[in-house]
């Protein structure tokens, strides 16, 4: 079984940068199949374009653009990718992050997907900050990998005691096509209205408003990446009813708008 070493990835890369106790990488995957295989470090794997198929031993992914995975290094696993452009961004980090952090890799056995708009956002922000990539983007990144590690350690310790409505919640609110009223998802979830927006907060560490905003807000950062559609197309394919909506919610997100994010991966 092949070993990959540190900044080692299948494919063509566009970006390859080596900052303090870790690496990030913009690739993309020429390989139709890379049989089983693992890496020298923990590392998050997050789909920009296209879709990919990843299997370990427990489980199986089928990946599209916006999915996100962290692996912990001794997570053997094999790809397929469809005959399209797919690609992904990387951030793999050494034993002496860890360290300096005092995290406990330890908590983070395996592969894990990670569904949360909250982590999916620092995701996003981090690679903001790997396209910028001044002075300051190293603390940057750093700060927000804590904050997301952070998050997970939290939702692990949570998962088990998070009642079921929350569970199938979660589930609801991932799909593309659903009425986000306080209403229509009380009334699926069979909870008072009352009670759903009190209690959301304590099982998704965000308001109800926020977390769907993220979702959104997410959803269009990613088809902004893949420069295939107008600002207006992502506007409504996001479910924005109008440009002066979206532009006032990414901003809000990402200190930007969705025309000068553009510049700025379009520069690098």
């Amino acid at each position: 079984m092949n070993k990959l070493k540190t900044g080692e990835f299948y494919g063509t890369h566009y970006q390859k940068s080596a900052l303090e106790n870790l690496i990030i990488t913009d690739t993309e995957y020429t390989h139709n199949k890379v049989d089983w295989h693992y890496h020298e470090n923990p590392y998050f794997t997050y789909l920009l374009q296209g879709k990919l198929f990843e299997s370990n031993k427990r489980e199986s992914y089928y990946l599209e653009s916006g999915n996100l995975l962290f692996h912990n290094w001794q997570d053997a696993h094999f790809n397929i990718k469809p005959p399209e452009f797919t690609r992904g961004f990387h951030i793999e980090l050494n034993e002496n992050w860890f360290l300096n952090f005092d995290i406990q890799i330890t908590d983070f056995e395996g592969s894990i997907n990670l569904k949360s708009p909250l982590i999916k956002n620092s995701m996003n922000k981090i690679f903001v900050e790997s396209k910028i990539n001044d002075q300051y983007s190293n603390l940057s990144i750093d700060t927000l990998l804590i904050g997301i590690f952070s998050n997970l350690k939290e939702a692990k310790e949570k998962n088990s005691k998070n009642p079921i409505w929350a569970k199938k919640l979660q589930e609801l609110l991932l799909e593309e096509q659903i009425d986000y009223s306080l209403k229509n998802l009380s009334s699926i979830l069979g909870l008072h209205p009352v009670h759903l927006s009190r209690e959301f907060s304590k099982y998704f560490g965000t308001s109800l408003g926020n977390y769907i905003r993220l979702i959104k807000v997410n959803q269009a950062f990613n088809l902004i990446i893949s420069k295939k559609f107008s600002m207006t197309e992502v506007c409504y394919k996001c479910g924005f009813y109008d440009q002066s909506h979206f532009i006032t919610n990414f901003k809000r997100i990402y200190r930007t708008t969705p025309s000068k994010f553009l510049k700025i991966i379009s520069q690098c």
